[in-house]
């Protein structure tokens, strides 16, 4: 309870607070003259008091370089967009709990003040949840350790933590809002709650009651869900003002009546006009068909709604940072987020962008001059020179772990990458003498597994349904002992629906010829410096004595001139992650697509000397005499 006070103790100061509150915020109504409202008796936003429509495209400043920062958005201004979405990802700021990064890739406010610059109003998806196909939908792996939390919900566990993000994100946010001189127009609470399971009503109003705390009571906070009453039902409050999204129709006034059952008077919006797809491995590449994006989107206008593209600007999920859906199957995002966007993965404008800038031309006045594709340039063949296996670099490992049972990646402090799994030494006439082999299975596979008997590769396993994977590999028994090694890679946590719990490594028991294997070493492997491995020469007259599959290669190009973007070709490989002068360029998998390059912004590389390393899993081309050990570096991309 509060401590008493007399009324003499607290009346004065309580007066000379109020008053210095009210002379501040005259004053900063004064200096700015700034306001963004609804105006509900004419359906529409008021910018400064004047009707308004926004035009806005997504970009992610966390899947373009801040060195392109700038460059894209100035791309979005040409088109003739006022305006520019992004999602705040969570984890991408708080790797730790309480450590809280804000700097280089990360610098937010750096981006939104960017933006400004170049004359884009700014649309803030804060979250604490953005999906976006981001790992966990952006949601922190180590929140996972906490084994009875429910997230998305009013979980007090949950809450703690979110409250405490939000007491870092949204403070550095109030000084860029639009009221206050910056480029901030509106805010999304969550996102897409409708679509989440929980229904959780409480769990809403304490996020809108978080952010009116920190953001103050005159931002327009916003909820975004599908035009259906199925979404909206659960996704919305009535003092949030709901929007919709949907993409391609040839009737967009149908769908937009979902959101007219919920906000009868006001602006229409579309918060995700989808101009494109996202992609999964295995699968082709997505299109939309740009004309139709274009006539849909003049359709919208027509009817004076505000429309944000989602993507106008993909990018590339760089690194660990692709997430994975989960409708059944488990299906992980490659490293493209190209989405078909009006700018391609490497910013350049096609077709698709001189379509939608034709018809915004139609609504209002859009720039003369039109940015064009940056410089690519084919570096040609990287020979592969040196490697090093797995198994022989200790270095990488962090962490060491022996208990009866596998370890998860987040029990060990992992937020990414590979976990090795060891077991005890298993004699071999202890399980089936008389077999030929023996079934290897692993209960709760996640995500995708290389099986070692003795450093010898027994295969390869993949997780398959989202919910209990359950995968055998057939081993060869071998004299007296074997030792099995389960290299396990999380391929992206899951960033949709209900299962973004999605705890990784090997999730249960492990079995070998049907007998439970107990004492495991778990071992967490870090991949973000490669300057710590110790490569070894690949040459014929060493003959390799290492497997060709989780193994490092390296090998080193030269740049003579001012780098230029380009596309690692990967063709002959089969599986692994790239790094370019100790940059995660992120996952390649050409012998599934659909993406077989990655691109390379120019900022990565440097004049002279560059040095590139896969880190293959499954089978490298690098047998003797290592003609077919190389990657190139080419000038035209191809993700399908």
């Amino acid at each position: 309870s509060k401590p008493e006070t007399s009324l003499s103790m607290t009346v004065v100061p309580r007066l000379a607070e109020l008053l210095v509150i009210a002379l501040g915020l005259a004053l900063c109504s004064i200096a700015h003259g700034r306001s963004f409202t609804i105006d509900f008796e004419h359906d529409a936003f008021l910018k400064d008091g004047k009707p308004f429509r926004y035009i806005s495209g997504s970009m992610h400043y966390s899947r373009v370089q801040p060195y392109y920062w700038k460059d894209r958005l100035e791309k979005l201004y040409a088109a003739g967009l006022n305006a520019v979405q992004t999602y705040v990802p969570w984890n991408f700021h708080e790797a730790r709990p309480g450590n809280f990064d804000f700097d280089g890739d990360k610098d937010l406010v750096k981006f939104i003040q960017m933006a400004q610059e170049v004359g884009l109003l700014v649309i803030l998806r804060a979250g604490p949840y953005i999906c976006a196909e981001w790992d966990m939908g952006g949601l922190p792996s180590w929140l996972l350790r906490e084994k009875s939390i429910a997230l998305r919900t009013s979980d007090p566990t949950y809450l703690a933590y979110v409250d405490k993000w939000m007491s870092v994100l949204l403070p550095k946010m109030n000084p860029l809002l639009y009221e206050n001189g910056g480029p901030i127009i509106t805010v999304q609470v969550e996102n897409e709650y409708g679509s989440y399971y929980a229904c959780d009503k409480d769990y809403l109003k304490h996020l809108e009651e978080t952010f009116r705390k920190h953001l103050g009571p005159n931002v327009v906070l916003f909820t975004t869900d599908g035009a259906s009453d199925s979404y909206l039902k659960c996704g919305t409050l009535p003092s949030l003002y709901s929007t919709v999204d949907f993409g391609i129709t040839s009737n967009p006034e149908e769908e937009f009546k979902a959101q007219r059952d919920y906000e009868p008077h006001g602006p229409l919006v579309n918060s995700e006009f989808y101009t494109g797809w996202l992609d999964y491995w295995g699968h082709p590449h997505q299109r939309r068909n740009s004309t139709q994006v274009a006539e849909t989107l003049n359709a919208m206008l027509m009817l004076n709604a505000s429309v944000n593209m989602y993507m106008f600007e993909g990018g590339t999920n760089f690194g660990f940072w692709n997430g994975a859906d989960a409708p059944s199957d488990y299906l992980p995002v490659p490293t493209s987020y190209d989405y078909d966007a009006p700018l391609t993965e490497a910013g350049d404008p096609w077709e698709k962008f001189t379509l939608i800038r034709n018809t915004i031309s139609k609504f209002k006045h859009v720039p003369s001059h039109v940015p064009g594709p940056t410089p690519k340039a084919a570096y040609g063949k990287v020979q592969m020179t040196e490697y090093a296996s797995l198994f022989a670099c200790p270095e990488l490992i962090m962490k060491n772990v022996t208990a009866d049972n596998p370890v998860t990646m987040e029990e060990l402090d992992q937020d990414f990458g590979f976990v090795i799994y060891r077991s005890m030494p298993i004699p071999v006439a202890d399980l089936a003498p008389n077999k030929p082999g023996l079934n290897l299975t692993l209960y709760g596979l996640h995500d995708r597994a290389a099986v070692f008997v003795n450093r010898i590769l027994q295969g390869i396993l993949t997780r398959t349904d989202a919910k209990s994977s359950v995968e055998s590999v057939n081993v060869s028994s071998v004299a007296i002992e074997m030792v099995v090694e389960i290299v396990v890679e999380n391929m992206g946590r899951i960033s949709y629906g209900s299962l973004i719990n999605d705890s990784k490594g090997i999730l249960n028991d492990i079995t070998l010829g049907g007998r439970l294997l107990k004492k495991w070493i778990s071992q967490s492997v870090a991949m973000n410096d490669t300057s710590k491995i110790l490569f070894h020469p690949l040459n014929e007259s060493q003959p390799p004595t290492f497997e060709l599959s989780v193994s490092f290669f390296r090998g080193t190009f030269s740049v003579e001139d001012q780098p230029q973007d380009t596309f690692l070709n990967v063709t002959g490989w089969t599986k692994g992650q790239a790094f370019v002068n100790g940059f995660n360029l992120g996952r390649y998998w050409p012998a599934k697509g659909p993406q077989k390059t990655l691109y390379v912004p120019a900022n990565l590389l440097k004049t002279k000397t560059n040095e590139l390393i896969l880190f293959e899993i499954d089978q490298a081309p690098c047998k003797s005499p290592f003609t077919d050990c190389y990657a190139s570096f080419v000038d035209t991309p191809n993700i399908g």
